[in-house]
């Protein structure tokens, strides 16, 4: 289904700013991998939290709450949210869109991304972790430092690949799925899409996954 848009504020912004949704401990992170990048050439979040403490807000670049997405969608032609919860990753990710902010990838320098992978829009590859060849990560997902995604492994959205987990070849990882860390993901573990529920059907390593 095809993101409806806001014709209020499309096509206004034709910067290299970066808007991260969620200042919290994610959020530094993903602030530190975008500066590694070198490529946005301002960062600023959004945060609800610190809504009735305007001094903190500064000293931590917020500038306002989520419910500002389209008042900053002029001024930042990425966006990036950096939430954990999958329901509100998706929602949010979906006002990005609304209000023509692209979901940036961000992609530490440090990070193994086979030039035959696809990265999604909105996901976020941390230092040391590998994608294989033929690997897709959908939109919106994260996959941790040291985690490797083994070739023409499917990874849906909104899912969370975990510090030192292994996506094993050819598995599919049903939407908004969390691996915990050092486990594996076998194969027959991924059933398709179909049936699961969101975020909450993750599936405990089997011993002796091939």
């Amino acid at each position: 289904m095809a993101f409806k848009l806001n014709p209020e504020v499309c096509g206004v912004a034709q910067n290299k700013n970066l808007l991260i949704l969620g200042a919290g401990q994610y959020g530094v992170m993903a602030k530190e991998i975008a500066e590694a990048m070198g490529v946005f050439e301002r960062i600023a979040f959004l945060d609800d939290s610190f809504a009735k403490d305007p001094a903190a807000a500064a000293e931590h670049s917020v500038v306002g709450t989520t419910r500002d997405i389209e008042k900053f969608a002029a001024e930042f032609r990425y966006g990036f949210v950096a939430i954990g919860n999958p329901e509100l990753r998706s929602k949010l990710t979906e006002q990005l869109r609304y209000n023509c902010i692209t979901p940036a990838i961000l992609v530490h320098p440090a990070a193994y991304v086979s030039p035959s992978a696809q990265l999604q829009k909105g996901c976020c590859i941390e230092p040391n972790a590998t994608v294989q060849a033929g690997a897709v990560v959908a939109a919106a997902t994260f996959v941790s430092s040291g985690a490797v995604i083994r070739h023409n492994a499917f990874i849906g959205e909104f899912c969370h690949v975990d510090c030192n987990a292994v996506v094993e070849s050819l598995a599919i990882v049903p939407a908004g799925t969390k691996i915990p860390c050092n486990s594996v993901y076998c194969q027959e573990q991924g059933l398709g899409l179909e049936g699961h529920n969101f975020g909450t059907d993750f599936a405990p390593p089997k011993e002796g996954c091939p």
